[in-house]
């Protein structure tokens, strides 16, 4: 039956900011909503619900999720507006005016009924809990829309307890979706035409810790679904790529030839004070296993700067080790601290100017790395999977994250043999070349 309002369609929009969960999660509510008779229309326009999927892993998050409720109310006065996501579970105590459902990080597969219930008492809707529970909150997907690649949420939750990080607080015990759930989900992408699946998670690599089994299991079982191409881990924990995960990473070409493994500090002195759960040496041993199976492999990281304590010389240790390992890309963060975690009381807080600068250094250090790899894949051949098309080119990504431009306006969708050519930051430049056999496919 059909969502209405008087005599029309009611239409809703929604915004998401932060991981790759919440992306997966917004596109499950837009499901949800569509199987409802919702109209879904592009964040900004005018509509009868305005939903914003928030994030709160840094005070930067806090303040977009903010700013964008706001906007929110005012570009939709007479709309139901619902806030959601980690920023509302954090600030259970926060006063949001104008906000007529305020849920957090569970409940959200009731989008829709909550919504209804708004409409009906036209009074404000809030479901936050002391505890989310420690069963994973059933979604599922069928479709991505817009996107060539699909995500796949498999593992909620995280209880690593890193003294500078939120989000064991904001999402809870780790809850993983039961395996064959994942496999149905990722089947049904595959017989939609999604040639690459995403996995995604809080903590991805802690699959199944609570279901008895693990995370190199399930990954054996997506290898073999028939017509997947390729399966790319969103990010994993060091201590997670175990030897049953390397042996996968060794044989099958369909896992992706990219992981993105946080460091987050190349000091073990900082390490140790973030409640890190390895050192540098154990680190660097398991990066060179890596690179042994899989040499040509995109190891890209996320690096902290100006966690409290961390010395000049902690510092260049860290663009020193980051230097050493070759990353493909560095994404940094200037420490941020937040309400309730144990760094935000450290003595020693580091200067806003100070974080700043470091933050640039490092930056500089990860554009320089990553067209030094960029280069090293010059005249190599892969195959470049099309997300889009404009002005004579086309753009998508290759199995190690290379971000080409071909060109030539070919369709979405389109998995094309192609030789790296040249660099043209932030792109490599391809050909395209003709297929030679399916062995890639293996």
């Amino acid at each position: 039956m059909n969502a209405k309002k008087g005599s029309g369609i009611v239409k809703a929009s929604i915004a998401t900011l932060g991981c790759k969960v919440n992306a997966y999660e917004s596109e499950y509510v837009i499901s949800v909503l569509k199987e409802h008779g919702y109209e879904i229309v592009p964040f900004g326009e005018n509509c009868d619900v305005v939903i914003v999927n928030t994030c709160s892993v840094t005070n930067q998050s806090d303040a977009k999720s903010r700013k964008m409720i706001h906007q929110a109310i005012h570009k939709n006065p007479d709309a139901c507006v619902v806030a959601m996501g980690c920023f509302v579970e954090a600030n259970k105590d926060l006063s949001l005016p104008g906000v007529d459902v305020i849920l957090g990080n569970k409940d959200k597969s009731k989008i829709a009924e909550l919504v209804e219930e708004y409409f009906q008492k036209k009074d404000t809707v809030c479901r936050l809990y002391s505890d989310l529970g420690e069963t994973f909150e059933n979604m599922e997907i069928s479709r991505f829309e817009g996107k060539t690649r699909a995500f796949v949420k498999i593992q909620d939750g995280c209880e690593n307890y890193c003294t500078y990080c939120i989000i064991p607080y904001v999402r809870g015990k780790c809850r993983s979706k039961p395996m064959e759930q994942v496999i149905q989900e990722i089947t049904r992408l595959v017989s939609n035409g999604y040639q690459e699946i995403v996995l995604t998670g809080i903590h991805t690599g802690n699959y199944g810790v609570d279901l008895d089994t693990n995370f190199a299991s399930l990954l054996k079982r997506i290898i073999a679904i028939p017509g997947l191409l390729r399966v790319r881990i969103s990010s994993i924990e060091i201590t997670e790529l175990t030897d049953e995960v390397l042996a996968i990473l060794k044989d099958s070409k369909i896992v992706a030839d990219h992981l993105h493994i946080p460091l987050q500090a190349g000091s073990d002195t900082v390490l140790k004070a973030m409640n890190r759960k390895y050192d540098l040496d154990y680190f660097s041993q398991k990066i060179s296993s890596i690179r042994h199976i899989r040499p040509t492999i995109s190891l890209s990281t996320d690096i902290i700067v100006g966690f409290p304590g961390e010395s000049e010389e902690d510092f260049q240790h860290t663009l020193a080790f980051a230097k050493e390992q070759k990353f493909s890309k560095i994404h940094v963060f200037p420490y941020s601290p937040r309400k309730n975690t144990p760094a935000a009381q450290f003595p020693h807080q580091i200067d806003g100017r100070e974080k700043k600068r470091r933050a640039h250094e490092l930056i500089h250090l990860s554009e320089e790395l990553e067209k030094d790899y960029m280069k090293s894949n010059i005249g190599r051949k892969m195959h470049l999977l099309i997300e889009t098309s404009e002005d004579g080119y086309s753009y998508g990504h290759t199995s190690n994250y290379l971000h080409g431009k071909i060109v030539g306006e070919y369709p979405s969708e389109a998995n094309i043999l192609v030789k790296i050519v040249g660099v043209v930051y932030p792109y490599v430049m391809v050909e395209k070349q003709e297929e030679e056999d399916d062995s890639w496919k293996n």
